[in-house]
């Protein structure tokens, strides 16, 4: 239902991402672009305009002009005097006229006596300071206006500042063009921002697109739907949610033919003892239970969100079935732990991205993603650095998630790096040292104050020493002789064969292994082992 919801979707989540951004920044830079535009062109028409009546006023009151007019000195002095003012000013013209227009000063001396051009200077001749666009012997331009007084008061004249159209239009068109640059930096840095915020979003999701989340959900509901194993599934005031179908078909062969789901685990089916598991939060592995003579191996975990349970889960087996299937059941139980932890692990980060969208906090999500890619990425990093071999950096990879899931501090410490080796048998066996070794360690931080494990490696002239250590409760004196024994184990029935497989890991590759434990400090085990590289043919 969810993958026909997405049919309609003609584009990826990252294409819709970065058409999204693109729009709203490019939106904005428009409507910046018009405010601004506008606004730059009007004060620099305005600042122009200013200028040229600045520059009026300062002629106007020259005593040269004012003297000049009123025939007290020659009127030659008038146009040396403008063309001073107009080659320091740069403005298009400083024109001098008298009470009847006629020109006492001109840039061009041939218009000195000539009526002034352009028709806007009656306002001024009246006594009315004022700006106009006219167009002139000099082509259009902007004039500022100033009448002259002499003396006593009396206007003998007025002066006109003109500033080429042209140049104004020329600094707008400057002005314009630093704003279109800034729109032009705006679009390339919001296109590379889509792009990143996308390639970022794609990394957390695993590369999916929502129809293929939609549809790898369906999937999973059709895995849990057909798997052998029987699985049931309990809230945390132990009402039964989920029953998938090996398990209803072990029920009605033991006689319960009543459908589950609703119903009290405690009433329905107590001998599975979730109620324990909820209350305490223990797990119950590889318990037997006798349903109207049918055998059920049962394992029996508490699910936690949070560091509170919010559930528990059972899934369970015909016994007989189990001793068929005891070898596989090894390799399994390795590849079904991996693929929790990093479900778990998506499920939770797809929670919280979901939250943070819910609450329009979009600058939270994407610094969230950027976190958590940059975390991811740093940790591959240093793996794939310290672990030339895949199979065994993608081991290690698995063993931070696990480790990081449980709460627990998982360090890597050492020098260099490990190559890969000559034969590939070698990695399986490191693999089988530090991987029981790392479970035995995170198996002994468990609720403990600090949790804190420590793989520590050096390799040097074909021997690679790996020491793990763990900040657990330590091993008993009386117990150290015992626990390379198969199936001898403090931690319960039905354990003990980790340290068995590490000793006879050790002694297929000649290998040997040091123990140091401290009661509350701690234990460490300390591998050393032959290790040949592989080396390219030259």
């Amino acid at each position: 239902m969810g993958q026909r919801g997405f049919k309609g979707n003609r584009f990826t989540l990252k294409t819709t991402i970065i058409l999204l951004v693109l729009t709203v920044v490019l939106l904005a830079l428009l409507v910046t672009d018009l405010l601004i535009s506008n606004w730059i062109s009007e004060r620099i028409e305005s600042s122009q305009a200013e200028k040229a009546t600045d520059i009026a006023r300062i002629v106007a009151r020259s005593p040269v002009v004012i003297n000049g007019l009123s025939r007290h000195d020659s009127e030659d002095d008038i146009q040396t005097f403008t063309n001073e003012i107009k080659r320091v000013t740069k403005v298009n013209f400083v024109v001098v006229m008298d009470m009847k227009g006629i020109r006492k000063s001109h840039p061009n001396k041939r218009e000195i006596g000539k009526h002034f051009v352009g028709g806007d200077e009656g306002p001024v001749l009246n006594g009315k300071e004022h700006i106009s666009i006219a167009k002139g012997t000099l082509g259009i331009s902007l004039r500022a206006f100033t009448p002259i007084y002499d003396r006593q008061h009396k206007q003998i004249g007025a002066v006109a500042v003109g500033i080429s159209l042209e140049q104004v239009n020329k600094t707008s068109g400057q002005a314009r063009t630093f704003i279109y640059i800034g729109v032009g930096a705006g679009l390339v840095v919001g296109i590379l921002g889509a792009l990143f915020l996308a390639r970022k979003v794609k990394q957390i999701l695993f590369g999916l697109e929502p129809i293929e989340i939609a549809k790898l959900l369906e999937e999973r509901s059709a895995m849990l739907q057909s798997t052998k194993e029987g699985i049931l599934a309990v809230d945390q005031s132990g009402i039964i949610t989920l029953v998938n179908t090996e398990g209803t078909r072990l029920f009605h062969e033991a006689g319960y033919y009543e459908s589950p789901i609703g119903s009290k685990i405690k009433d329905y089916m107590p001998y599975f003892q979730l109620n324990a598991v909820l209350d305490n939060g223990v797990s119950l592995l590889d318990q037997e239970h006798d349903l109207n003579g049918i055998t059920l191996i049962t394992n029996s975990v508490p699910v936690e969100v949070n560091e509170s349970i919010v559930g528990a889960i059972t899934t369970f087996r015909e016994k007989t079935e189990i001793k068929l299937l005891a070898e596989q059941l090894t390799g399994v139980k390795q590849y079904a732990e991996a693929l929790r932890t990093q479900a778990h692990e998506f499920r939770n980060k797809l929670h919280a991205i979901s939250g943070l969208v819910q609450m329009k906090d979009y600058q939270a999500v994407s610094s969230y993603i950027e976190k958590v890619a940059d975390q991811q990425q740093n940790e591959v990093e240093f793996v794939v650095s310290c672990f030339k071999d895949p199979v065994l950096a993608g081991f290690i990879l698995g063993k931070l998630s696990y480790a990081r899931e449980n709460g627990c501090d998982f360090l890597i410490e050492g020098e260099g790096s490990i190559p890969k080796p000559e034969e590939t048998e070698t990695i399986h066996e490191v693999i089988t040292i530090l991987g029981n070794l790392i479970d035995n360690a995170l198996d002994a931080v468990q609720g403990r104050p600090v949790k804190k494990v420590i793989l520590r490696f050096d390799y040097y002239d074909e021997v690679l020493v790996m020491e793990v250590h763990d900040t657990g409760g330590g091993i008993a004196e009386e117990h150290m002789e015992q626990i390379f024994l198969k199936g001898i184990s403090t931690k319960g029935p039905n354990r003990g064969h980790g340290l068995y497989l590490v000793k006879q890991s050790l002694g297929k590759m000649n290998g040997m292994m040091e123990v140091h434990s401290k009661a509350e400090s701690g234990t460490t085990f300390i591998v050393t082992i032959p290790y040949k590289s592989y080396k390219k043919a030259l």
